[in-house]
């Protein structure tokens, strides 16, 4: 059975562990994006963000398998922007390889989601980059779409 449940000091390690992994599967599908960030510099982040981010974890058998952080963005667009204000959030979820397809990372965006909705967060977000396709599928099937097109162009 999956516990899905907010993160605590106790998850650290697990939590480094998950985001590691995840960029090792981001690196390998598209290395001039990706890096592996510094162990170090991801465990300052994760003891310095329990408590402060809105992080949840699923366990299974008392072992943390999955994550998911909810980000919020600015509360309001500035007043000279043309976008209607609405408190937004972004969404990061991270499943190990071995627990994916079984409903957990479905476990986890639900949990985002009221999560979010309990800070007054009005739409979610997913970033994904479109060749991504595992994580186009997933967010797609949890009922993400499109919303825009972020175009881009290396400079120099």
């Amino acid at each position: 059975m999956t516990l899905i449940r907010p993160a605590g000091r106790s998850d650290v390690t697990a939590l480094v562990r998950l985001r590691l992994a995840n960029a090792e599967r981001h690196v390998q599908l598209a290395p001039d994006l990706f890096r592996i960030p510094d162990e170090e510099a991801v465990r300052r982040y994760f003891e310095n963000a329990i408590g402060n981010a809105l992080i949840s974890v699923a366990e299974v058998d008392g072992e943390v398998v999955g994550m998911v952080e909810v980000v919020l963005l600015l509360a309001d667009p500035p007043d000279h922007q043309i976008l209607v204000p609405r408190r937004a959030a972004d969404v990061h979820t991270v499943v190990l390889d071995g627990h994916r397809g079984r409903g957990i990372g479905a476990a986890l965006v639900a949990e985002a989601e009221r999560v979010a909705a309990a800070h007054d967060v009005s739409i979610v977000y997913a970033n994904i980059f479109a060749t991504n396709d595992d994580a186009v599928r997933f967010y797609s099937s949890a009922g993400f779409g499109p919303r825009g097109i972020l175009l881009s162009k290396p400079c120099g």
